[in-house]
């Protein structure tokens, strides 16, 4: 049974309506649910494997579902809920363009991302793997597919792959190929892991990765702005503002990350290949201007040459992680995505 947004009633509104603090107390109170699929998948480059697919489903019975993906460092909790109340990877886009009263958000934990599967995984391997999951909770079409960064990658291929099972794609900086300055700012980062295992010390160069990785995710702007501090001497050594930030979020990235999870899933990135003449649902590619990791050029070409694709460039210091930060901007593109959803279940134009 397909769960567009046909099959709600409330889906068809004449207007937008506004959010309110009651609303966001009503979101808070949503049920959600998880689960774990198991899998036989026929890898790409791996082969068939029997894997077990961590999902977690939040949100009304009888709304209509979309898929939420992020980064490599996303997970299935996108959002709270009154059943997981911890903040979810995506926390600011709850209640903002994600309202649990009216849609479900379906999420996975990325294949690879235990550390379990040490092996080259594709991101068609994660598209496959979100359909398993359809497949097991018997929903046999998103209305929407919403991707962020590696999940836009992966949106990209379940849309060529799975083009019946999903509605609309919004792919936010993540383009049809990864670009080679990107792919070389990764290997390099691969590069520092291999040497900390080296030495017998992978969460020294996890965390150096991991630093590294923050300052493609940034942009030199907002590192003038927040740490313009002068360096300072200390213990016989020179330390430059930004770098309490950078030891800050490497800790917390290696507390919770394995070195396999992180090899795996950044080639992952660099492997990721999808002709845009395959994507034929209907596409908004979102470039932000100042991405040094998924430039606007590569964004571009992209919406250019799908089928049924439209481009927004949003402006943002942060760059890359506006997905994450420019609550507004993002919420505002996510509505009109799931609104497009809705009037072409209720049979208006695509």
């Amino acid at each position: 049974m397909s769960l567009a947004f046909a099959e709600t009633p409330a889906a068809c509104p004449a207007s937008r309506p506004s959010f309110s603090a009651a609303d966001a107390a009503a979101v808070a109170a949503v049920d959600a649910r998880r689960g774990r699929v198991p899998a036989r998948l026929s890898l790409r480059h791996a082969g068939e494997r029997d894997l077990a697919i961590a999902w977690e489903l939040a949100g009304p019975d009888d709304a209509p579902v979309v898929i939420a993906a992020g980064g490599i460092s996303a997970h299935r909790h996108v959002v709270s809920s009154e059943t997981f109340p911890e903040a979810g990877w995506w926390e600011g886009q709850n209640g903002a363009g994600l309202d649990l009263r009216r849609v479900r958000v379906l999420a996975i934990d990325w294949l690879g991302a235990d550390g379990a599967l040490d092996a080259v995984i594709d991101s068609a391997d994660q598209a496959d793997a979100l359909a398993a999951v359809l497949d097991a909770l018997g929903i046999a079409r998103v209305a929407a597919f919403l991707g962020s960064s590696y999940g836009a990658m992966v949106g990209l291929q379940f849309a060529a792959r799975h083009p019946r099972r999903v509605g609309r794609l919004l792919a936010i900086s993540g383009a049809h190929r990864a670009h080679p300055f990107a792919s070389a700012w990764r290997a390099l980062q691969r590069q520092a892991v291999a040497l900390g295992q080296l030495q017998c010390d992978e969460a020294q160069g996890l965390a150096l990765a991991r630093q590294l990785a923050m300052l493609s995710y940034r942009t030199p702007e907002e590192f003038a702005e927040r740490f313009d501090d002068a360096p300072a001497v200390a213990h016989g050594r020179v330390r430059v503002a930004a770098e309490d930030y950078l030891e800050h979020c490497a800790a917390a990235w290696v507390a919770r990350t394995s070195p396999t999870a992180f090899l795996r899933l950044s080639e992952s990135i660099d492997l990721h290949r999808v002709d845009p003449a395959a994507v034929a649902v209907p596409t908004t590619v979102v470039a932000i201007e100042e991405d040094r990791l998924v430039p606007q050029a590569d964004l571009a070409a992209l919406a250019a040459a799908l089928p049924q694709g439209a481009l927004r460039v949003l402006r943002s210091k942060v760059g890359h992680d506006a997905f994450l930060v420019e609550t507004a901007a993002i919420a505002a593109l996510v509505k009109d995505t799931l609104d497009s959803a809705a009037l072409d279940a209720c049979g208006g134009a695509a």
